[in-house]
């Protein structure tokens, strides 16, 4: 028996189908359209069967596309219901995050349970990096890019700051000429190179024509290139304790700051429980020393905030 598809690709479906439109759809999920047409096609091509009918002005739902779309709306609001009634039921704290911050977000949820062992915290990662808690059954979320919903309560954690990263093998020795990066991988973490153009921009390069990868998102970019298949464009703040354990190196003293932040969020029209009180306040304290810390750690480096430019 074929496994079954997994929840955030017939969550994408949904998202599609009722959007009918790739970049619509890959707009509210906060992935790229390239993601989200990759998730459709294997899911067509895991079902045997065409879900959409690609046309110049947009989508339409196959015969087999409609068939399936109520039953799995139906199916996954009862999980969320499931799921939202247990947690209540249990005290659990139930948290989403996008994949690419899990690197910051884990250990620091670890430490806390180590001290608290009466608080139970339910993680869900997602690829998105957005959360809508009137269909979403989370406490709070951690997400990137500052919520434009009033009623939400958000916490800034800490901002983007971007520099090339890769192990120390991959890169000896202090040199720290631009012009080497020609005959390096670079690891993308968007379809767009976004990341690496603003970076080679501000330093004043162009972009190297050499051996590229593209990834979906910056986490997988960055396991890749802690796995040394090239140099990332890494998040300084995500990746700490890697460069603190040396496992990757920063070689290019150029810092930029995105103007993109990441944010605790949570319901404001609800009154927080004492779990998510002690979650909210544990997190303020140690995104405070992580900021903290990397003050000490740029204290060398030339820091361009360009959302100041």
């Amino acid at each position: 028996m074929n496994p079954l598809p997994s929840l955030d690709v017939l969550k994408t479906f949904i998202v599609v189908a009722e959007r009918l439109n790739f970049t619509h759809a890959a707009r509210h999920m906060h992935l790229t359209q390239g993601a989200v047409s990759r998730q459709i096609a294997g899911l067509e091509q895991h079902l045997g069967c065409a879900l959409f009918i690609r046309q110049a002005r947009g989508l339409e739902l196959t015969e087999q596309g409609a068939a399936v779309l109520a039953p799995l709306q139906q199916a996954l609001g009862q999980i969320d219901a499931t799921l939202a009634l247990a947690a209540r039921r249990t005290g659990t704290l139930r948290v989403k995050c996008p994949t690419c911050a899990m690197r910051w977000l884990l250990p620091r949820i670890m430490q806390l349970q180590n001290q608290h062992p009466e608080i139970d915290i339910a993680l869900t990662t997602s690829f998105s990096h957005g959360v809508n808690f009137a269909s979403e059954h989370f406490d709070a979320a951690v997400i990137f890019g500052r919520p434009e919903n009033k009623r939400i309560q958000a916490t800034h954690l800490f901002d983007e700051v971007l520099t090339p990263v890769c192990i120390p093998e991959l890169w000896p020795g202090p040199d720290a000429d631009v012009a080497r990066l020609a005959d390096k991988t670079l690891l993308h973490p968007t379809r767009d190179r976004r990341d690496w153009r603003l970076w080679l921009k501000t330093a004043g390069c162009d972009v190297p024509q050499g051996k590229a990868q593209h990834f979906d998102t910056l986490d997988l970019a960055m396991t890749a290139a802690l796995q040394g298949y090239g140099i990332a464009m890494g998040d300084v703040c995500l990746l700490e304790f890697d460069l603190q354990a040396r496992r990757l190196r920063a070689p290019f003293p150029l810092c930029i700051q995105s103007g993109a932040s990441y944010y605790l969020i949570h319901p404001g029209q609800k009154v927080p429980s004492p779990t998510l009180m002690l979650f909210k306040r544990w997190l303020e304290r140690e995104a405070l020393e992580s900021r903290q810390r990397l003050a000490l750690n740029l204290r060398s480096a030339k820091v361009v905030n360009l959302a100041r430019q």
